[in-house]
């Protein structure tokens, strides 16, 4: 187990996509914890400098149009979006290996239910289903989670299906079968640990899509209301100011932009570890 580790982690740390990813993420984590410790002011406190003031040293990304401190809403932002990707990406996750795996191994009837279900969701795009979604749920941030979380499924269903259908038919697996092992084992014990490596690397890539998706649903009014300092809700507050005050909406643009960048490169570098294929 520790060799695999060690091997594991030479490959990684190798790959240069994945130390600058995991540098990125690394950042957006501390920043989201130690929040309430590094911001100069409250997050949603107005009045905090003078309206529309530009990045200097007594605020360093400037103020909004209440005078509010704008590094203090991107630090306070960072906790949002890490709960936006990993709450969605939890919803889609779980969900989707849950019925990937019982398609793949059942077969028969509940397989052709299951992915035939899978397909007329994936004939929608993920932005209709998360619309969808929201206008039932009503627009909050957490229904946003939600709705990025459903719309999602599809494609972790299928992606774990085929996965599991690929293992499924290996020698050793049918081996287990011919020597009695049980349901619970052989998802458990076989299925599962195989298909495994596959999700984490995509669920890594997914976590952008998710913050993507959610800030889009923000941006449209739909997902995070005022005061929350959700990066998304903030593109579409500066809209109006992007000529006075063009640093409001570069600011978390740009913000966004790197969270994606850091988790697509992580999710490359950890799909170079794992693949077996890949030499060092």
């Amino acid at each position: 187990m520790m060799e695999d580790a060690k091997f594991f982690l030479k490959k990684f740390i190798t790959k240069p996509s994945g130390l600058i990813g995991i540098s990125i993420v690394a950042i957006l984590i501390f920043s989201a914890l130690m929040a309430e410790v590094i911001s100069p002011y409250p997050p949603t406190k107005m009045g905090a400098g003078k309206r529309f003031s530009q990045p200097s040293s007594n605020y360093v990304l400037g103020t909004d149009e209440f005078g509010r401190d704008m590094l203090s809403r991107i630090l306070h932002g960072s906790r949002l979006t890490l709960m936006i990707g990993a709450t969605a990406v939890g919803i889609s996750l779980s969900t989707g290996m849950f019925i990937g795996l019982i398609a793949a191994y059942r077969k028969g009837v509940l397989e052709q239910i299951l992915m035939r279900g899978t397909d007329v969701l994936f004939s929608f795009t993920e932005t209709l289903i998360a619309l969808s979604c929201v206008a039932v749920l009503g627009p909050s941030l957490e229904n946003a989670v939600i709705a990025v979380g459903i719309a999602g499924i599809p494609y972790y269903a299928r992606i774990c299906y085929s996965a599991a259908l690929v293992e499924s038919a290996k020698p050793y697996y049918e081996a287990c079968i011919a020597c009695g092992a049980g349901h619970f084992r052989l998802i458990v014990y076989h299925l599962l640990p195989n298909v495994l490596p596959t999700m984490i690397v995509v669920s890594t890539l997914g976590v952008s899509t998710a913050i993507l998706a959610a800030a889009g649903l923000s941006f449209l009014g739909l997902g995070a209301q005022p005061p929350l300092p959700e990066w998304g809700y903030m593109l579409a507050g500066s809209r109006d100011y992007i000529n006075r005050a063009p640093w409001l909406m570069t600011i978390p643009g740009v913000a966004i932009a790197l969270t994606v960048l850091g988790f697509n490169l992580l999710g490359d570098g950890l799909r170079s570890a794992l693949d077996p294929t890949e030499k060092n």
